[in-house]
């Protein structure tokens, strides 16, 4: 009977060091703070709430029950977000494919931009192939025909 407890606690013990949330408790000081002064905070709140004055008189008129409620709220938020900051880890692989996209769109636009045959080629493939034609006028020049004030 003994001998199977102990077994469950290992295994317990072995289950809490693999856990990100522990192994962050163990070994971020800052976080251990935050969670002992959200402690005491709470606990001096209670005293003072617990203190056979009309609670809902102590919460709106007691500014030390007020203050330790205050700090009691900033502890936890700062422990939880650190503890919820804890099991984030880098994604292995640098994100390959996202980079192998932007260099691939940023060689492109160097190439275009330092080609005129691959800008050609492409503005050909997207709007099709320019026509090209000469213009020709239908009109006559001005200076060609005879103006009505001068006489010869």
């Amino acid at each position: 009977m003994a001998n199977k407890k102990v077994k469950q606690a290992g295994k317990a013990a072995q289950t809490a060091r693999t856990n990100p949330y522990v192994t962050r408790i163990i070994e971020d000081e800052d976080l251990r703070q935050n969670i002992v002064q959200a402690f005491e905070s709470a606990r001096d709140a209670y005293s003072r709430l617990n203190n056979g004055k009309s609670p809902t008189k102590q919460i709106f008129e007691d500014k030390k029950l007020q203050k330790h409620i205050r700090e009691s709220a900033d502890g936890v938020r700062n422990a939880s977000v650190a503890l919820y900051e804890a099991p984030k880890k880098r994604k292995s692989g640098g994100g390959g494919f996202g980079r192998v996209l932007l260099l691939g769109v940023v060689g492109g636009a160097v190439a275009l931009a330092l080609s005129e045959g691959l800008r050609k080629k492409v503005l050909d493939a997207l709007f099709g192939a320019e026509e090209e034609f000469e213009y020709t006028s239908t009109t006559s020049s001005p200076s060609s025909t005879p103006t009505a004030g001068t006489t010869a």
